[in-house]
């Protein structure tokens, strides 16, 4: 059999384990090696050869490499806390800036708790454990749990498509986490816990300085915006894919998907409601990740504006993007259409003083074919009892309405923050949740396949992370757009499309872990979901396309 290293093909025996036919390449490397990718998959560094392969190696600096860092981190952390607290209720719950917010949920966190617990992981990095997978047959797996009596990967039964259940073992403690796991503890070295907010934070290093733990940068207003989700959403009890799946089962989806919409319109209403109690508001700005579903609530805010007699009157900044020849670069020569100097600030300041004083605009149109802005006689006079709804990337960017005085804005960010968990200890990160909408709706709508959705995801996120998430903190409310049902409808939709992706591509790993993901949810159909939900933007059926 070939392997092959960076062009180089190495004559290796079937079975022969990845780490073994590396060892030199892996010592030598820059940085702590964690795991590999094997023909666009995602291997522990242990993965037995069974025919020619491509590898790549991963560390740190690999988005995969950081995700097995940071499982691994969790998994250490869960065997502290058994050891020293066995009859503890872990829940991992949140990512917040390089950190994940972690509660537990039948013992007051202390100081001396998380001092104790912080120094058994050092401990159990310290002596470099090895972390081994043990894979059961079902039947096996069903026999083991009726024995142990516990629920750590009790959820790999979830799924009728899964023929074997996975764990993982560091001495006698066993636990499961979702995806490739750090073969040895000793790599875990840079991490962080602290007492944070009544619960605890697990942190850890930055993509770009893997070494080193950055400075916390502090992310209150979205870590309450997740606390008052998880409490409102207390009334269904579904916060694991377990319960979920348990009200599918009794024919109670179409209630838990009635009571979760309900919720979403009392949120929307109280935005509305406040917006009204502020009399110097004359901007609405609405921002957030791609996916978020802005359209939808933008739309359903402006309705329940109308009923507090306020008529909203919205702007796209798409209009106003600078001309063509004047539009900045990357750094790969590329047009940055994302960057905050595309949008021709001057004009767009201009035109909202304008509007606010009672003047009368020609708004432009913006030819994106030919890239200029064209005047069609579009015309715009603000009337009495009537705000702007400004809807765009750069809505929590002050530079974006920098004329207008802080008073008379009021800025809204909305994320798919989900947290529904697969279990306690394995959380769906909401980049998950949103990728899947995109996945969809790009199909749906715009006629991609899940492939080119996948192959432009790095750049979108890359955009979002330099333009919207540094100003998150900047919003006047957050509305959580996540829908604790939602996975279980977009999965009969992303499915097909993702299996399309075959190994030949790079993106066959990703597709794989979103299927893994998908195959535990039992699939809801979309007759009961109401046509103004948020969900519709992007299964189709809404009442406001």
């Amino acid at each position: 059999m070939i392997l092959t290293y960076n062009g180089r093909k190495i004559d290796v025996e079937k079975n022969t384990i990845i780490k073994e036919v590396l060892k030199d390449e892996i010592e030598k490397a820059e940085n702590p090696i964690i795991a590999c990718i094997c023909n666009n998959e995602v291997k522990s560094l242990n993965y037995e050869i069974e025919e020619d392969i491509d590898v790549k190696l991963l560390d740190y600096t690999d988005l995969d490499g950081k995700k097995i860092y940071v499982r691994g981190l969790m998994y250490i952390l869960t065997k502290a806390l058994y050891e020293l607290y066995p009859k503890t209720y872990l829940t991992i719950n949140y990512q917040l800036s390089d950190s994940m917010y972690c509660d537990i949920e039948n013992m007051e966190i202390t100081d001396d708790l998380v001092l104790n617990v912080s120094n058994k992981m050092k401990e159990i990095v310290q002596k470099d454990l090895e972390i081994r997978k043990v894979v059961l047959t079902r039947e096996e797996a069903e026999k083991f749990y009726e024995k142990e009596k516990t629920l750590r990967g009790i959820v790999q039964l979830e799924s009728d498509e899964k023929k074997t259940v996975s764990l993982y073992y560091c001495e006698d403690f066993y636990n499961y986490f979702f995806g490739v796991m750090p073969i040895r503890t000793g790599i875990l070295k840079n991490f962080e816990l602290i007492k944070y907010e009544g619960g605890l934070l697990l942190r850890y290093p930055s993509r770009n300085n893997p070494n080193n733990l950055q400075k916390y940068k502090e992310s209150k207003k979205l870590l309450t915006a997740l606390k008052d989700y998880d409490d409102i959403h207390e009334v269904l009890n579904v916060n694991t894919i377990y319960k979920l799946n348990n009200e599918v089962k009794k024919d109670n989806a179409t209630q838990c998907i009635l009571i979760d919409e309900a919720l979403h319109e009392k949120k929307i209403s109280d935005i509305a409601d406040d917006i009204a109690k502020k009399e110097n508001i004359k901007v609405v700005l609405i921002a957030g990740p791609s996916s978020s579903g802005k359209t939808t609530f933008a739309k359903r805010l402006g309705i329940q504006l109308k009923v507090n007699g306020i008529n909203p009157v919205t702007i796209s900044v798409d209009n106003y993007f600078v001309e063509r020849e004047q539009n900045p670069k990357d750094e790969f020569g590329n047009y940055d259409f994302e960057c905050i100097e595309a949008i021709d600030l001057r004009l767009f300041n201009e035109h909202l003083l304008k509007l606010l004083a009672g003047e009368e605009i020609e708004m432009p149109t913006f030819d994106f074919t030919e890239g200029h802005k064209k005047y069609l006689g579009n015309k715009l006079k603000l009337k009495d009892g009537e705000v702007l709804v400004i809807e765009g990337i750069h809505c929590l960017n002050d530079k974006l309405t920098n004329a207008i005085s802080k008073s008379q804005k009021y800025k809204i960010y909305i994320s798919d923050l989900t947290v529904l968990n697969m279990d306690y200890h394995n959380r769906i990160s909401t980049t998950d949740s949103r990728l899947i909408r995109r996945i969809v709706r790009d199909n749906q709508f715009r006629g991609y396949t899940a492939l080119h959705t996948l192959k432009m995801w790095y750049s979108v996120n890359r955009g979002e992370k330099k333009n919207i998430f540094p100003y998150q903190e900047e919003a006047d409310i957050m509305f959580n757009s996540s829908l604790v049902y939602e996975l279980g409808v977009l999965k009969s939709y992303a499915v097909p499309l993702l299996k399309q992706i075959d190994k030949s591509e790079p993106e066959y790993a990703e597709a794989k872990r979103l299927l893994t993901i998908l195959s535990y949810f039992k699939e809801i159909k979309t007759d009961k979901i109401p046509n103004n939900s948020l969900i519709r933007e992007f299964i189709g059926g809404s009442i406001f396309d």
